[in-house]
């Protein structure tokens, strides 16, 4: 093997563009969320009862994540391959472009069943998108990042996530203070609309992205896989699985911006305008503390901060599903910003450098891929899932926050039966330990 170092990169500009990039490409992704909660289940499920028409339109946002392993096993193949920039570019596009469409659509009213139908369609398309996204996003900003940093860096993909689901929130502020009738004709259709210019300006900002040194330097030196998944496979199968198991933390976020939402809003009767400020703060504050989480796992190790944060997360959710059943303004922000924007923040921090160090470069797009999408697709249906066990009724809080708990215990064990990677340098990252210490001791004698 040759020299471990990776060339110098360029972090912040990595960091920059990451973060932009999932800003613009998840507010796309948000905006549905927040409109499958408030308006589909009226304008494309209206012949449906209204407990029913909630759960059908959760279910459009749970089909998104079907398409996500599809998508994880093309683009992940087509980033080890061709190089991560290509990957970044095209899910912006895809994404940008099926989101107008969402808003151009004609009513269940105008067309009948073919208008849930072509719902279902575009939604697929947005989750094969985004599917490659932030595995590509970490992946750039990972093999750019210096030693010692990475969880740093790596960390403003996911940053850049909350934000865009802040932006999305606060489009939605205004739109959901309209009239019901504007409401359900024409004012949700606008953020979607909006998303074409989300579109352009993502387009322009990943255009000037250059390829990792890492990505390059495997090409230069070893080609890259004819077909990676097979590598990635026999390589780094158990790798694969843990990081599926893993993921399934993403519960804790589709249950807090979807579930919780439609539970406050359509079953306790809340306003929409409050619940949608938790959102928002609660997105502020993981905006501030995800990249301060991912310092201290470049500190302290990931695993630490990750099992934390999991823990946490089993323990706030039945506090602030809580609040919402009692109904308390005050109690709903407080448990709300804890849990979803500290305490979550430090699997957010951390998941990004911490999946991708599992792997090694030639691999590494794919196996976040493959296995950040199959946990995120079950993630996805957590909603769907909560709603049909525990019911619609307004004491359903306790058995959604019971579910959401076992899924916070699930990553812990996949997490806590990880390797530590926050002190392999860069370049061992994905060898194994029976085989790291001889490839050290040949580097450590050519170098002397």
């Amino acid at each position: 093997m040759t020299d471990i170092p990776t060339p110098q990169g360029k972090p912040r500009k990595a960091a920059i563009a990451a973060w932009i990039g999932s800003a613009l490409e998840y507010y796309d992704f948000f905006i549905y969320g927040t409109a499958a909660a408030l308006v589909f289940g009226k304008v494309f499920f209206p012949s449906s009862a209204p407990g029913t028409g909630t759960l059908l339109a959760l279910a459009t946002f749970g089909v998104g994540y079907l398409a996500r392993p599809v998508g994880a096993f093309v683009l992940g193949h087509v980033g080890d391959k061709f190089g991560r920039k290509k990957v970044l570019v095209s899910t912006l596009v895809l994404m940008g472009l099926s989101t107008f469409l969402v808003g151009c659509l004609p009513t269940y009213d105008q067309v009948g069943v073919l208008a849930p139908v072509l719902l279902v369609v575009l939604r697929l398309m947005q989750g094969f998108s985004v599917s490659g996204e932030q595995a590509g996003a970490n992946s750039m900003t990972l093999e750019h990042a210096p030693e010692g940093r990475r969880a740093y860096y790596t960390s403003f993909t996911l940053n850049g996530t909350q934000a865009g689901q802040i932006i999305a929130t606060a489009i939605f502020l205004p739109i959901a203070a309209l009239p019901e009738e504007q409401l359900l004709s024409w004012g949700w259709r606008v953020p979607f609309w909006l998303s074409i210019v989300v579109a352009a300006v993502g387009f322009v900002i990943r255009r000037t992205l250059e390829e990792t040194p890492a990505f390059e330097r495997e090409v230069a030196e070893n080609g890259v896989a004819k077909l990676p998944l097979i590598v990635l496979f026999r390589e780094h199968g158990t790798d694969v699985l843990r990081v599926i198991v893993a993921a399934v933390i993403a519960s804790v976020s589709t249950i807090f911006t979807v579930h919780a939402l439609s539970y406050a809003v359509n079953t306790v009767g809340l306003d929409r305008a409050p619940m949608l400020w938790v959102g928002v703060l609660a997105n502020v504050a993981a905006v501030i503390t995800i990249p301060l989480w991912g310092k201290l796992s470049d500190r302290v190790g990931r695993k630490p901060v990750f099992i934390g944060g999991s823990l946490g997360c089993a323990v706030l959710i039945f506090a602030y599903l809580w609040a919402i059943s009692a109904g308390g303004y005050p109690l709903i922000f407080v448990a709300g910003i804890l849990m979803f924007g500290v305490v979550h923040s430090a699997t957010s921090g951390v998941w990004p450098s911490f999946y991708g160090e599992m792997f090694s470069t030639r691999v590494r797009l794919s196996g976040m891929a493959i296995g950040t999408q199959i946990g995120f697709a079950i993630a996805g249906f957590a909603p769907t899932l909560a709603t049909a066990v525990a019911g619609t009724g307004r004491d359903s809080w306790l058995g959604v926050s019971l579910l959401t708990a076992a899924l916070c215990l699930i990553n812990v064990a996949a997490v806590a039966t990880a390797r530590e990677t926050y002190r392999i340098p860069t370049g061992h990252l994905g060898v194994k330990p029976a085989t790291s210490a001889p490839v050290a001791t040949a580097c450590a004698t050519k170098a002397a």
